[in-house]
């Protein structure tokens, strides 16, 4: 077992629900599903399909040989085919009639927009308690006052859960685009080898009307209410790429804000969880590493550059089909899922014990704000009779010194305390303390926050209360 390479994705990180959807029993049970749905769609539109076929495949929809079929495709070189010999050996009243009128993408295509629309739901439950997590974050933090950085330099106040309602924003937006992937994912259904429906015609004697019936019972029989007007021999590669874009969204939200989270842990602003017994570092053992949000950001990297993956196998799709988007897709979509989930799964177990250290972020404002907070000194002052360009000059002078002092010193900032002790600024001395107050440097981070939470986010939750998911990844 050890002498093979194993995908870090199911062996170390995904969860259980995403890692069966993508694995091999799951798709070849469904093959048997499609097969099996095909045959009573037909049987209800008149072809001569008995009850004892259809009672046969009933009961062999989950137990596969996959000795057996390896053993199959090492003599055919084909998969379908020989999933479809292993199932006619077990069912043999019904093997004329297994996969009739259909070609191999008829199960292949199907099945990857089934596990498609499974994995975006597991995907949309996670994403939701990710909203519930950050938006109660928010909430809680939307009147503390931070540092606002622009180009990583010191900027105007902001608050906390105002930085993390801009993370909550992304991830709703993200949110809205999957409910629209998942909304409008079509079928393939039946269509025949290169997307005409010939076999099907044949079949209906020429009957237009059933072959059009056909495939739409046999989508609504496995839960679409969608079917793509028109492919080749495959549903058009598009569609991979479209979810494709979904997940890289996801991804690109995720590292953005787990990039944050890392900045802010080096500042020692903010700490994702650390394990009681957690090692940070095999030498430095006082160490606290972000792990798990470099792991989501390794992780994102890989889901973000995904769409263009798909983009190349849908333009290089000659004519009805090509078969070189097979062996591609094979990884490519369970593997963006997988990663996807395990994003997801981290992230709400990030953002289920943050740790925001309130002495540190304070000190990180005293150390700035004197210098943001001498325009309202200044202004207060004038108020108070004094003249503008004096009180300019006296600032610029205590400005400089401070600085010097900060640099050159390795000081604490004492701007505030020079002001408010010059003469200069006598007349508001006592003012001081309520002027450079952080609170009144926040401009309407609060309520930004709070209408954003009221307006937006708890609605959308309170929609989807009943697909709320979980974090379920195996090592967070």
């Amino acid at each position: 077992m050890n002498n093979s390479y194993r995908n870090p994705l199911t062996d170390r990180y995904a969860g259980k629900e995403m890692s069966f959807i993508w694995s091999p029993q799951h798709k070849h049970s469904t093959w048997r599903r499609l097969w099996l749905t095909l045959a009573k769609c037909e049987k209800n539109l008149g072809l001569p399909i008995t009850d004892v076929q259809i009672k046969q495949l009933s009961e062999h929809l989950d137990d596969i040989d996959f000795d057996r079929v390896a053993a199959l495709e090492k003599e055919l070189r084909h998969d379908v085919m020989s999933h479809i010999r292993a199932l006619s050996e077990l069912c043999p009243d019904a093997a004329p009639i297994i996969h009739l009128g259909a070609t191999s993408c008829f199960v292949t295509d199907n099945t990857e927009l089934l596990q498609t629309k499974e994995a975006f739901a597991v995907i949309r439950g996670k994403m939701l308690k990710l909203i519930s997590n950050l938006a109660d974050f928010c909430d809680e933090y939307r009147a503390l006052p931070i540092l606002g950085f622009t180009h990583f330099q010191p900027a105007q106040l902001t608050t906390l859960g105002k930085r993390f309602a801009l993370y909550l924003q992304d991830f709703v937006l993200d949110f809205e685009r999957l409910e629209n992937e998942m909304t409008n994912l079509p079928f393939r259904s039946v269509k025949g080898t290169t997307g005409t429906q010939a076999s099907f015609l044949e079949l209906f004697d020429g009957n237009h009307d059933k072959c059009r019936q056909l495939e739409k019972d046999v989508a609504k029989a496995m839960g679409f209410d969608k079917v793509i007007a028109l492919s080749g021999q495959t549903y058009t590669r598009k569609v991979d790429y479209f979810v494709l874009t979904v997940l890289s969204g996801i991804a690109q939200s995720a590292a953005k804000m787990a990039t944050d989270i890392r900045l802010l842990a080096s500042m020692k602003e903010l700490e994702e969880p650390f394990g009681a017994k957690q090692v940070g570092s095999s030498a430095m053992a006082y160490k606290r590493n972000p792990m798990r949000s470099e792991r989501i950001t390794s992780l994102a990297r890989y889901v973000m550059n995904l769409p263009g993956n798909a983009a190349a196998t849908h333009s290089t799709q000659w004519f009805e089909r090509t078969l070189d988007d097979s062996a591609n897709r094979r990884i490519v979509l369970p593997e963006a899922f997988l990663a996807t989930d395990v994003i997801l799964s981290i992230l709400i177990n990030v953002t289920d014990g943050l740790q925001v250290w309130k002495k540190v972020i304070e000190r990180h404002i005293n150390a700035e704000l004197p210098f943001m907070a001498t325009e309202n000194l200044l202004m207060e002052a004038v108020k108070h009779g004094g003249d503008r360009q004096e009180l300019h000059e006296v600032i610029r002078e205590h400005s400089m010194a401070a600085a010097r002092r900060v640099k050159e010193e390795g000081l604490d900032n004492d701007l505030i305390d020079r002001l408010r002790n010059d003469p200069a600024f006598a007349a508001i001395k006592d003012d001081f303390d309520t002027i450079i107050n952080p609170s009144a440097f926040i401009g309407r981070a609060p309520q930004q926050v709070e209408a954003f939470l009221s307006e937006t986010v708890r609605p959308l939750l309170a929609a989807h209360a009943a697909d709320m998911g979980g974090g379920d990844a195996v090592n967070v």
